[in-house]
C-alpha cells in the first residue's frame, strides 16, 4: 500500500530574510513529521497484510523512488491515497503520474488502485465538523452565535473550470456537509481560496486575506479558519493562515482562530483505512 502527501516547496526570494527561510523549512520539516505519523497510524489500524509507503511529489521521500522500493519489495497490489481529499488534473492526478513514472523507471509490473478523492465521505465530514466545534470554543459560549467560519482550501489557476475540473465543486460540497453537520446556517459560514501561485494568470478566488477584509466591512469580528483543503498542519496552514491571514485579519479588526488540522485524528484515519479495502478487498478475498 502506498499513501501519498500532497504539498509544494515554498522558496524565499532573494529578499526574504535568512531567519524566514528557516522557519519555512522548519514547518516543512514539521509537515513531514505529521504525514510519517498519518502514516504509521494508517499501518497500525490497516494491520497484518499491508504494508504502507509514503511518498512525495515535491519533498523526499520522491515518489518515484519510494515506487522503485516497492518493485525491490516484490509488492504486486498497492492502493495509491493522496493526503488531499478533492481531485483536480492539477493536483491529485499528477500524483498517479509519477507513480507510473515510477514503475517506468524501475521497470515494475505493480498493479495500483487510485483513489480520485473522498471528498464527501462521511468519517471526513463528521471529523472537520469536530474541528468546527472546537474552533468555536475558543470564545465563550454566550459569543458563539457572532462567530463566522471560513472554509478553505488552496487556490489553482482559474483555467481549471473551464475544462469541467471538479475542484471547486468537490471543495464547496466539502464545505456544506461540514457546515451542516456543525449546524451552521447558511450566515454563518463562507468559502475562500488560499495560498495562490505567483504566476500572471489568474487564480480561484477570493483570497482569505482579501476575503476576511470584506468579512469585517460587513461587520464580522469574529472567525474560525477551517481549512477543508488541507489534512495536516501544512506549511500553507502554519504560515499562509496562522501567519500572513492572522496579520490581515488583525488589521482589519477581526480576531482570527484556526483549530489544528486533522492530522492523525481517529476518525479520519479510520475513514483511510475504509478507503484502503475497500479498493484491496477484490485481492484479498480467496481467489483474488
Amino acid at each position: 500500500m502506498i499513501a501519498m502527501q500532497r504539498g509544494r516547496v515554498t522558496s524565499a526570494s532573494g529578499n526574504v530574510m535568512l531567519d524566514a527561510l528557516a522557519t519555512i523549512v522548519h514547518m516543512r520539516r514539521m509537515q513531514v513529521q505529521l504525514t510519517e505519523e498519518q502514516v504509521d497510524a494508517l499501518t497500525e489500524c490497516l494491520g497484518e497484510g499491508y504494508r504502507c509507503y509514503l511518498g512525495m511529489r515535491h519533498w523526499a521521500p520522491w515518489i518515484e523512488e519510494v515506487v522503485g522500493e516497492m518493485v525491490e519489495d516484490g509488492i504486486t497490489h498497492a492502493v495509491s491515497l493522496v493526503l488531499a481529499p478533492h481531485y483536480s488534473a492539477l493536483s491529485i492526478a499528477k500524483y498517479a503520474d509519477k507513480v507510473a513514472a515510477g514503475l517506468e523507471l524501475y521497470g515494475g509490473e505493480i498493479a495500483f488502485e487510485h483513489v480520485p478523492s473522498y471528498h464527501d465521505r462521511p468519517g471526513l465530514v463528521e471529523a472537520l465538523a469536530a474541528r468546527v466545534h472546537e474552533g468555536l470554543a475558543r470564545w465563550p459560549e454566550a459569543e458563539r452565535d457572532r462567530v463566522h467560519v471560513v472554509f478553505s482550501a488552496h487556490s489553482l489557476p482559474a483555467r481549471v473550470l473551464e475544462t469541467g475540473d471538479p475542484y471547486d465543486r468537490q471543495l464547496r460540497e466539502t464545505a456544506r456537509l461540514v457546515a451542516e453537520r456543525a449546524g451552521l446556517g447558511s450566515e454563518r459560514w463562507s468559502w475562500s481560496f488560499q495560498s495562490a501561485g505567483r504566476t500572471p494568470e489568474p487564480w480561484l478566488g477570493p483570497q482569505l486575506e482579501e476575503h476576511l477584509v470584506a468579512l469585517a466591512a460587513a461587520g464580522v469580528t469574529d472567525v474560525v479558519s477551517v481549512p477543508v483543503g488541507f489534512v495536516s498542519d501544512h506549511v500553507e496552514l502554519l504560515y499562509d493562515i496562522d501567519v500572513k491571514a492572522r496579520e490581515a485579519a488583525a488589521e482589519a479588526g477581526i480576531r482570527l482562530e484556526r483549530p489544528p488540522a486533522l492530522n492523525d485524528d481517529p476518525l479520519f484515519v479510520a475513514t483511510l483505512v475504509e478507503l484502503i479495502e475497500e479498493r484491496a478487498a477484490a485481492w484479498l478475498s480467496p481467489g483474488g
